[in-house]
């Protein structure tokens, strides 16, 4: 078996999207964006993740146009001119280090922060509820869910103007798409209800459609799905291979071009009931269901997990064997890679070049300065 790391560095290109190789660099949450703007901070953050290699940078998430959507006060906005600016003048200091990169659109929904803040005004979701049986905020009207769809399409719009090469939709982990998906937050009676999850993703399919409107055919839509929430690790939206046909492939024929699948631990097997305990991961299984291309995560490139690392747990550098062996199947095409990036911002560049020995592992006190 291969343990050559050529397969991460293979060029991959979708739509008006071409990268130089299959790193991506993921999503992580930095609350750092003083009154919701990006500054020189975050330029030069993103910038060294280019410098180091990184085909694709995602970055943080950012809120939307929208009343309380979110959940930690130094979350950085997509909209209103002076957050626009800033993400601006980040995408143009990415493009000069030979990067690429989209930025990852989202609302919080009922979600607390790990911080404890709370906003101002209340918080919304499908149902008013933050979990199964648990009440927060208040339930979405109609008319929210028209203008939540609305601020979607024009953030991915001013992405597009801004010079970005790609937007991805944040529909995961507990947040506010992911409570439409998820039966436990979603009790609605209207036409974004019902008993199925494929019924639940019409709040999200009218997103995705809204947004292919704004940007036309050939600008690429990242959408990050998940099936276990921040409100409980081992909740399922799918629980087959049809059910996970149900939910995504609509999302993909209403203009989703790639499928970013987060998963706690990458190399875990979706369905090991039906191939094995080395079978196709959440990634795998979504790009043979749908045909979509696929973008892999989950503590990648360390020996320790996120949700014990955030806990304090500190994390060492791990192997990439496993990650390669799925890459040179074509299990998934494109691999995220996060809390390594923070640790070594060179990470990709240094893995290329062999030089494993000098990566440093990851700590918790690392999420509290941006470099």
């Amino acid at each position: 078996m291969t343990t050559s790391p050529d397969v991460l560095y293979r060029p991959f290109s979708i739509k008006s999207l071409e990268l130089k190789n299959r790193i991506v660099m993921a999503p992580m949450t930095r609350n750092m964006a003083p009154e919701g703007v990006p500054g020189p901070m975050q330029a030069t953050y993103y910038r060294r993740r280019a410098q180091g290699g990184v085909g694709l940078i995602l970055s943080e998430g950012t809120v939307i146009d929208r009343p309380v959507s979110r959940n930690e006060p130094a979350i950085p906005f997509f909209h209103g001119d002076a957050a626009l600016a800033g993400w601006g003048e980040v995408v143009k200091a990415v493009h000069a280090a030979g990067g690429r990169m989209g930025p990852q659109l989202w609302h919080t929904g009922s979600t607390r922060g790990q911080s404890g803040w709370e906003p101002e005004g209340e918080v919304e979701s499908p149902s008013g509820l933050i979990a199964p049986g648990k009440p927060r905020g208040r339930a979405m009207s109609e008319n929210d869910i028209a203008d939540t769809i609305a601020a979607f399409a024009r953030a991915a719009a001013d992405a597009q103007q801004l010079g970005f090469d790609t937007i991805e939709i944040h529909g995961a982990h507990g947040y506010l798409i992911d409570q439409f998906f998820w039966a436990g937050t979603n009790q609605r009676e209207d036409r974004y209800g019902g008993a199925t999850i494929g019924a639940r993703a019409r709040m999200a399919g009218e997103v995705v459609s809204a947004i292919r409107a704004a940007v036309g055919p050939d600008f690429p839509i990242i959408l990050r799905v998940s099936q276990w929430k921040q409100q409980d690790y081992a909740a399922r939206l799918a629980t087959s291979p049809e059910e996970m046909t149900q939910w995504l492939a609509p999302l993909v024929e209403a203009g989703v071009d790639v499928l970013h699948c987060s998963q706690r631990r990458f190399w875990e097997p979706e369905f090991p009931e039906i191939d094995g305990e080395h079978g196709l991961n959440f990634a795998g299984w979504a790009k043979k269901l749908t045909g979509a291309a696929t973008i892999s995560v989950g503590s990648v490139g360390l020996s320790g997990e996120f949700i014990a690392a955030f806990g304090g747990e500190a994390s060492k550098p791990s192997g990439l064997d496993g990650l390669i062996a799925r890459m040179e199947r074509e299990e998934f095409d494109l691999i995220a890679v996060g809390r390594a990036l923070i640790a070594n911002p060179g990470w990709a560049s240094q893995v290329l070049h062999g030089q494993n020995d000098d990566l440093k592992g990851f700590h918790a006190s690392d999420l509290a300065v941006l470099a």
